[in-house]
């Protein structure tokens, strides 16, 4: 793991969608957990991914780190079976409701049990990290 990842230190990379070339058009993407409604990540999306998505019923997203499409899971085995997608007011976010189809979430982990992407949450005294 990186840095990132794994620090208390808050590092918000709010020029994240700045880096993201115009071609390639996404939208954010919010990745809910359809049985316990907990948000498992929050990632971008293309028309191809969406595309993807749906046609495979697999959760497909835009890595915009690799440029590419993002079939999640596709190394680990980790997939997502898709269940509901949708779509805010002003169409330029999704909610996409998936089912893990081997219970592991996220790369990371807590003393071996896989986290969700959203694994720490802000003290908003110390401005510090921690898990939760």
């Amino acid at each position: 793991m990186s840095l990132i990842e794994e620090t208390d230190e808050l590092m918000l990379d709010f020029d994240k969608i700045a880096d993201i070339a115009p071609e390639n058009k996404v939208i954010p993407a919010a990745i809910q957990n359809i049985d316990t409604k907990e948000v498992i990540l929050v990632a971008y999306i293309n028309r191809q991914a969406l595309e993807e998505s749906v046609k495979r019923r697999k959760l497909v997203l835009w890595s915009t780190s690799r440029n590419e499409l993002w079939f999640k899971g596709g190394e680990s085995g980790n997939t997502f079976t898709l269940h509901r997608i949708f779509v805010n007011c002003e169409q330029n976010s999704l909610v996409i409701q998936v089912s893990p189809d081997k219970g592991n979430i996220c790369h990371t982990s807590t003393n071996g049990v896989p986290n969700n992407c959203f694994y720490r949450e802000l003290d908003m005294e110390t401005w510090k990290l921690r898990r939760i």
